[in-house]
């Protein structure tokens, strides 16, 4: 069966109403209200399964608060990128980054392929869906599309196996899952573990407020939202079906329940 160990990669802060739809929205009655100010979650994943080392995501590169464009920097605060490195969390979780034979990109955003590099010119396969490398190239180099994508995270000498369908099985019990709706090509998993099935959301749900109550992400970290309810309902089916547990991107209390759990 294959094994999920989950990695702390540090903290993010950002407005509440970035991530929940609505979360500070001005009335009649309350025509100031407050915002609030959340720390969310970076983590990243290592999927042992069919004898291959899988990395989920690359995660917040260490000099992000000079590298990331100041404004997107300014809502995101990485405050403690510096303490991550990837090979440091790697090894906290008994990994190296030789140890990795596969590298999963749940999609190109900035806090997600911010050390991609560390497999540049390695060749290490590098997953990712179709719609997702098109996308990110398109915004990366044009105006258009949208600003979350960095075109030095993903601009070099990489091994991409694109990924074309809505589902993918890389081996027994590790399956991913095409959910659109943050981006045109988000990923997810399914992985069946000894200790029960996990689902991983990633960024269709940043956290329990988008999966549980679903409210969708704010209008900027929202690609579609007609695909966005889709996705929702497909991993919705697929908790049910499995009796599920569910990983979201950026839940902090959901990430450390599981991260004990798996």
């Amino acid at each position: 069966m294959p094994k999920v160990t989950l990695l702390d990669r540090g903290r993010v802060r950002a407005d509440q109403a970035y991530v929940v739809d609505g979360a500070s929205m001005a009335s009649a009655a309350e025509p100031n209200p407050e915002h609030e100010r959340v720390e969310f979650v970076v983590w990243n994943a290592v999927v042992e399964a069919g004898g291959q080392t899988y990395l989920w995501d690359t995660g917040v590169p260490t000099d992000a608060a000079d590298y990331w464009p100041a404004p997107l920097y300014g809502a995101f605060e990485a405050h403690d990128a510096a303490e991550h490195t990837l090979a440091d969390d790697l090894a906290t979780a008994g990994y190296s980054v030789d140890d990795v034979d596969a590298v999963v990109m749940s999609h190109l955003h900035l806090d997600h392929a911010g050390n991609l590099d560390a497999f540049a010119g390695t060749g290490t396969p590098v997953y990712v869906h179709r719609d997702e490398l098109q996308y990110a190239f398109y915004s990366a180099h044009t105006n258009e599309g949208s600003i979350a994508y960095l075109a030095s995270d993903f601009t070099g000498d990489y091994d991409w196996r694109v990924i074309k369908r809505h589902r993918h099985t890389l081996a027994d019990g590790f399956q991913l899952l095409h959910l659109p709706g943050h981006t045109p090509g988000l990923l997810g998993a399914q992985v069946d573990t000894d200790a029960g099935t996990l689902l991983i959301a990633g960024d269709e749900c940043y956290v329990d407020a988008n999966y549980a109550d679903g409210t969708p992400l704010g209008p900027g970290l929202l690609w579609s939202e007609v695909e966005w309810r889709e996705s929702l309902e497909t991993l919705r089916e697929l908790e049910r079906r499995h009796d599920a547990d569910v990983l979201y991107g950026h839940d902090l209390d959901r990430f450390e329940t599981l991260a004990a759990r798996y």
